[in-house]
């Protein structure tokens, strides 16, 4: 993605969970088309394989938005549905992800992905959140499945945080203390909720094969 695209990408999560806020269901939707508008135009140019890439990325997150929030109830947006721009949105913070790959060290990379197994370690002994450990273990099984895109891993994890604290501090949405089903407790957000978006970029990079897409460089 180029720097011109890369900025519309980060001002359509932004300006997009703002305005989000402010608005009525209606008003969400409106949103929510504007989103799918601006994400079909990003991908429009690229080869049908490589949108192909992208719209599977939409189809599983839209599953685990689904079952994560609707079923499971890990979180909860603020009209207690999944807006209709959040799913789409996933994909821009993959394309995100994969820009800013190309700019992170290998380094820098396995310091993230080192800082988020010792904060996991530490938030669950004090039990401040030990949803941490199977995320974490979640987190481990995408880079250990596909090693040469740890960068990509990283870079997500970092936006998926940044992208946390900026909705739930809007209130856009809100993770519950305690998890349902398996007796954890977690915060809002968590702070290794990034591990769910890589095992989205993970299976979406899985499924490459299937949708016959050119392989990724390594990242």
């Amino acid at each position: 993605m180029g720097s011109a695209k890369l900025l519309v990408a980060i001002a359509i999560l932004a300006l997009g969970l703002w305005a989000d806020i402010h608005v009525d269901l209606p008003g969400q939707l409106a949103i929510g088309a504007l989103v799918w508008a601006l994400f079909l135009a990003l991908i429009a140019p690229l080869p049908a394989p490589e949108r192909l890439f992208y719209l599977a990325c939409v189809a599983i997150a839209t599953a685990g938005e689904l079952f994560l929030s609707l079923v499971w109830g890990l979180y909860t947006y603020r009209l207690e549905n999944v807006p209709m721009f959040v799913p789409p949105g996933h994909a821009l913070m993959l394309m995100l992800g994969l820009s800013l790959t190309q700019r992170m060290p290998e380094k820098a990379a396995r310091a993230i992905l080192g800082g988020a197994g010792v904060y996991t370690v530490l938030a669950a002994l004090y039990g401040l959140d030990t949803l941490a450990v199977p995320l974490y273990l979640m987190l481990a099984v995408s880079v250990l499945s596909l090693p040469a895109h740890t960068r990509l891993f990283a870079s997500s994890f970092v936006l998926t945080l940044t992208l946390e604290l900026y909705g739930t501090t809007l209130g856009n949405w809100y993770w519950h203390r305690d998890v349902p089903w398996v007796g954890l407790v977690s915060t809002n957000p968590p702070a290794i909720a990034g591990a769910f978006y890589c095992t989205l970029h993970a299976l979406t990079i899985g499924m490459k094969s299937l949708l016959r897409t050119p392989k990724l460089a390594a990242q």
